[in-house]
């Protein structure tokens, strides 16, 4: 049975988006189911058990951003009937709380997507073998979870956490034994020289942000930082970057 905090796919979940209730038109809906299919065969062909996979769900080419959301996607069962499985966080239709996912690459891929488009890194052995077991454990997986949830959610604070800093603490906690608190999964991030995006937002437009949508909040991040325009947040690109260059990934592999 999946733990409160993890919740089964549903309909009322999206990466930091508001929930409009239309529906998926079918031509939308095949291109996005075409893209998953395209991914299996990636993955499948990777020889990989875990990797980083990513989805270009909104346009933020204004921040010089490819890809806006990512999950921790995983190899499930053995031989002709194994599947490909994706653990995430979602923001529950523009509120300010979030929960943890476990969902098909169609599902994942289904979420009205800005570009058709994925990407993938395949993690380095030793940290899908540790992954492996843990993305499986529905208690572990949910372990550094924060229900409380802020699109830009700065990333050393613990007050909010968003889908893509879920996922970078999650991979912290399985390297290192005893990053089992968010405060220690960040120390760690530190420590291995994460670098955050930092995005600079004028004070006019963190004012209509917070006014107009009640997943955005700054209260958490540095005062001399916020009202100096700089923003820093974990994003898809700063998270590949760094797998990159810490050797825990190989680089990127577009899927299209």
């Amino acid at each position: 049975m999946l733990t409160a905090a993890l919740a089964l796919a549903g309909a009322n979940a999206h990466a930091g988006r508001n929930c409009d209730g239309k529906r998926p038109d079918a031509l939308a809906m095949g291109r996005s189911l075409d893209l998953a299919r395209r991914a299996a065969d990636q993955l499948d062909r990777s020889g990989a058990q875990v990797v980083v996979l990513a989805r270009a769900g909104q346009n933020l080419d204004e921040y010089g951003l490819r890809y806006s959301h990512l999950g921790l996607a995983y190899r499930d069962g053995s031989g002709a009937a194994a599947r490909w499985r994706v653990v995430h966080k979602l923001n529950q239709c523009g509120t300010a709380r979030a929960s943890i996912y476990r969902q098909g690459l169609g599902e994942f891929f289904l979420d009205d997507l800005y570009r058709d488009e994925g990407a993938m890194v395949v993690l380095a052995p030793e940290l899908q073998a540790r992954l492996l077991p843990l993305l499986r454990d529905n208690a572990r997986v949910a372990q550094l979870d924060e229900p409380a949830y802020s699109m830009l959610a700065y990333p050393w604070s613990v007050r909010y956490q968003q889908s893509n800093q879920w996922a970078l603490e999650t991979l912290a906690l399985a390297e290192d034994a005893d990053a089992t608190t968010r405060q220690r999964a960040q120390a760690w991030l530190r420590l291995k020289d994460y670098q955050p995006t930092t995005l600079h937002l004028s004070a006019f437009k963190r004012l209509g942000a917070r006014l107009t949508t009640a997943n955005i909040a700054f209260d958490d991040h540095p005062g001399e930082k916020r009202f100096g325009d700089r923003i820093e947040t974990a994003t898809v690109d700063s998270v590949f970057a760094w797998l990159l260059r810490s050797r825990l990934g190989d680089p990127a592999q577009i899927i299209r």
